[in-house]
């Protein structure tokens, strides 16, 4: 056996392309050597095949909606294909594969053959032990994955949001309390179109039971500085991708590629070409998700199998789909569309229903043409035109040799009424209210070496760098203003620095909240070891931090106190906390709510007496233990999701998470869909110019494989923080 400290040559049968090579490193990161750009992303596809050919057709499974066909035949899979089933991810495939330009497709297609390869080559997989046989990867499956990548966990949740505020409001929430929370306003606000919406799934069902798949919710911190700011006198970039991280293997797979005129490494997805998060020796990227609003839904008034349209009513078109089952008799189901999207009801019935699209579902050619184009460039400038020709939405900082840093959002936010701002259901039947094409991708935020020296992007709302609006619910910008702060007092900058940064555990919510409590508690003529312990809190989520436990009970109490009422109830409070991840992505509406002291939830009490209420109340159901204490989860393999024993080895149970949910650190874990999930750094990732490498850390390790000594190898030193040089 080949030590792990040692290059390991990794064998490839032919045929395969002349002058293709792959090594390991120490780390059993790739190295793709090859003639061309071509050939690297053949090697690029094998190598993913190899390392992760379980991820590979496990996620092609899913987003085909084929889960009871060929893994496991249960009521639970049966709503999750019919979830990707209504999505049909798979449409308009052969026209936006026929739009890519010939180097494109020669590109793809060289990574789909490189796949194949190494699929027909892989001698271990649970999927071949559990019977699935692979099919051949095609070019519409990486379109299939692209569109999976950008939407699920990302404008998903802008679809979330939306679908609860229409639960709130049918739930009688007033709507001055809802103003107070969402972007709408009174004046304009229907709230009778809203009260007529049949909703056929909710976020907050009447058992308060989850059902279906939930939303793996998604946050990410990246920044770049100048080389004033740094030590090395050259630019430099950092990115830590927020996701659920409890997954073996990680979401993304590292690797290096090198061919004479073209040298690249950093972070993909199995399934796609490229590099996604990385560098050449001329230039840096990272990417985080904008909150872009590119999910909007229509009321659709129906009957008789018709929707209206102005005062005429016209046929939907019809999608039949058919879910094969395992010793069982096929599912059909037949789906309801219009240029609105799909129809959550059924038509038959006469109602109100709803519609929704999601504006790159149809998609993809000029992402993966953009993606190719990247390729050649050099320098943030030529870099920024390319990075806005994506199609998702994005938050992308680049910087580059020549010392420029650069940031760019990309995405295709709908031209609408100029009225209605897509938060809200519009009404379906009324012309003016369809989207009028796309808004001019020169009018999306962007920024060129801005005299700060830097730029932050952490899912928070950045309009004011664009020329039009195209986000109406951000997250919370606490873990921006925290990273802005630190950027802005430090010089001489260096990688040591940037990655402490990422680990920075300190919290602005905490602060903001702390400064109307503490003198609350300082007044206590009693003053107890909890008040103390409140008074004495660093507000830092670290694994020792009693004060951070304290204050998250405090703040939990502080929110059922201030938000149940008879519409929304405190079982309600609690299962959006504890059971879905609405709050982790939109807390900051919340907060804001709850740090203006005339804000209208303040009703039966003020401000200060709810909050001393609440600190009182959490003391009584105290358990002492710190925030490493109750902050843990497993990482579970992402098939077997912890079925086996503890001594089987797929799992690494009982981890402490650091961080919280306004940390630049992210932290959060929480119970959802019946299952625990975890919200931090995938990877973390810091970049020097003046270097040609990347300091870099998996949550987890090159390979899907359980006997691979790559399946976990990074786990603890990711833990930790420590970052490894990847050299070409």
């Amino acid at each position: 056996m080949v030590s792990l400290f040692k290059t390991k040559q990794v064998f490839i049968p032919s045929p395969k392309p002349h002058g293709l090579s792959v090594t390991r490193d120490q780390h059993g990161i790739p190295h793709v050597s090859a003639e061309n750009i071509n050939d690297l992303n053949w090697g690029l596809g094998f190598c993913q095949a190899i390392d992760r050919g379980t991820q590979l057709q496990l996620m092609r499974i899913i987003g085909q909606g084929r889960l009871c066909e060929r893994l496991e035949n249960s009521e639970d899979n049966l709503k999750i294909d019919t979830f990707f089933r209504r999505l049909n991810w798979h449409r308009s495939a052969e026209k936006q594969l026929s739009s890519l330009t010939p180097a494109t497709l020669q590109w793809c297609q060289a990574l789909c053959d490189g796949i194949n390869a190494g699929l027909r080559n892989k001698r271990i997989s649970v999927l071949k032990f559990l019977g699935v046989k692979a099919e051949p990867w095609t070019l519409a499956d990486t379109l299939l994955i692209f569109r999976m990548s950008s939407y699920l966990t990302l404008a998903q949740s802008q679809a979330e949001i939306e679908r609860l505020f229409v639960e709130l409001t049918q739930a009688g929430v007033s709507t001055e309390k809802l103003a107070s929370l969402f972007p709408i306003s009174v004046d304009t606000f229907d709230r009778e179109l809203i009260e007529k919406i049949n909703l056929t799934e909710r976020i907050i069902p009447s058992d308060l039971l989850w059902e279906g798949a939930i939303p793996r919710m998604m946050a990410s911190n990246n920044w770049v500085t100048s080389p004033s700011k740094n030590q090395s006198g050259h630019a430099m970039l950092a990115n830590d991708p927020h996701l659920e991280v409890n997954r073996l293997p990680n979401v993304f797979y590292e690797i290096v590629l090198s061919s004479p005129e073209y040298q690249t490494m950093g972070f993909t997805m199995p399934g796609l070409p490229g590099i996604l998060i990385g560098r050449t020796p001329d230039m840096s990227w990272g990417a985080t998700y904008t909150f872009m609003d590119t999910v909007d839904s229509w009321v659709e008034e129906c009957k008789n199998g018709k929707f209206r349209r102005g005062k005429s009513w016209k046929a939907f078109q019809t999608r039949d789909e058919v879910i094969l089952r395992k010793n069982d008799k096929p599912h059909t189901i037949t789906f309801y569309e219009n240029a609105h999207g799909t129809l959550e009801g059924d038509p038959h019935k006469a109602g109100f229903y709803l519609s929704t699209a999601w504006s790159p579902a149809d998609y993809g050619a000029a992402s993966l043409n953009a993606n190719y184009a990247l390729t050649q460039a050099k320098n943030a400038e030529q870099a920024m035109p390319l990075f806005r020709e994506i199609e998702s939405a994005w938050n992308w900082v680049i910087a580059d040799s020549e010392g420029n840093i650069a940031y760019q959002m990309s995405g295709l936010c709908p031209k609408r009424h100029p009225d209605w701002n897509g938060f809200t259901p519009a009404p379906g039947w009324d012309k003016a209210y369809d989207w009028q094409g796309f808004i001019d991708k020169e009018l999306l935020p962007c920024d060129y070496n801005p005299e700060c020296g830097f730029i932050v992007t952490a899912n928070q709302d950045l309009n004011h760098l664009g020329k039009v609006p195209v986000i109406n619910m951000p997250m919370g910008d606490y873990r921006a203003k925290r990273i802005e702060q630190r950027l802005a007092t430090q010089q001489a900058l260096d990688i040591d620095q940037h990655a402490a940064l990422q680990m920075d555990t300190y919290s602005l919510q905490a602060e903001l909240f702390l400064k109307i409590l503490v003198p609350l508690v300082e007044q206590e003529a009693n003053e107890d070891h909890l008040d103390k312990c409140l008074l004495n809190w660093n507000l830092h989520y670290d694994k020792h931090s009693v004060g951070a436990n304290l204050f998250e009970a405090f703040y939990s109490e502080l929110r059922k106190r201030v938000f149940a009422d008879q519409q929304l109830n405190t079982k309600v409070i609690e299962h959006l906390t504890h059971d879905t991840g609405l709050f982790i992505d939109f807390y900051q509406n919340f907060d804001a709510c709850l740090l203006d002291p005339d804000s209208l939830w303040y009703q039966e009490a003020n401000q200060e007496q709810h909050f001393i209420a609440a600190f009182k109340q959490a003391k009584t159901k105290f358990d002492g233990k710190s925030w490493g204490d109750v902050n843990r989860f497993d990482f579970k393999n992402i098939l077997l999701q912890g079925k086996l024993p503890d001594w089987s080895g797929f799992d690494v149970k009982q981890q402490s998470l650091i961080g919280g949910r306004a940390t630049p650190h992210q932290g959060q874990v929480f119970s959802a869909g019946g299952r625990d999930t975890s919200f931090a750094a995938a990877f973390r990732m810091v970049a020097d110019l003046g270097e040609h490498t990347l300091h870099t850390r998996l949550a987890g390790g090159p390979s899907d494989q359980r006997f691979s000594p790559w399946y976990k190898s990074e786990i603890n030193e990711w833990l930790a923080g420590s970052l490894k040089k990847v050299s070409p």
